[in-house]
């Protein structure tokens, strides 16, 4: 069984609508351009028939993800105590090399294009050191270039949009 992706109801509800618009009405579309195309002729030099194939593939494996996705999601957030940072929340971390002190949500992708924050995924090297860790807590994880990076848990609140 896949991880659980925790989403928040409007998230759910918007992937759930694209996938019932790609599996109907997009698939329809798509079929019929393919359909129109193929009746050019030769399709080995068909740009339409080729881009029309392309975009069916890519929409049946956008199909595929919102159903893997949508079968193993979570509405709302994991429980946790009021403290504890978990998926679902808005974490203000302070990074103790410079004093800056930055705000983000911690969630899924797809929680990240309709966010008005700077959203982590739990599994990012910054979403994993803090899963768990309380306000108070440090936590340390490794950038990209392989230094290590730490920062301290400021605050853990509910995520409001």
């Amino acid at each position: 069984m896949s991880d659980v992706t925790w989403l928040t109801q409007e998230a759910y509800d918007r992937l759930q609508g694209e996938l019932t618009e790609r599996e109907g009405p997009g698939r329809v579309e798509i079929t019929k351009r393919i359909e129109l195309a193929r009746e050019e002729g030769d399709l080995k030099e068909n740009g339409g028939y080729h881009a029309a194939k392309e975009e069916q593939g890519k929409s049946e494996a956008r199909i595929r993800q919102l159903r893997q996705l949508l079968e193993n999601a979570e509405i709302g957030a994991p429980d946790a105590e009021v403290d504890e940072v978990a998926q679902g929340k808005v974490i203000t971390v302070r990074f103790p090399s410079d004093g800056e002190v930055e705000a983000f949500l911690l969630g899924s992708r797809e929680e990240a294009a309709h966010a008005s924050i700077e959203v982590y995924s739990p599994t990012s090297p910054l979403g994993s050191s803090v899963l768990g860790k309380r306000i108070g807590e440090s936590a340390t994880y490794q950038l990209a270039n392989g230094k290590e990076m730490s920062v301290e848990i400021m605050k853990v609140e509910p995520y409001i949009r």
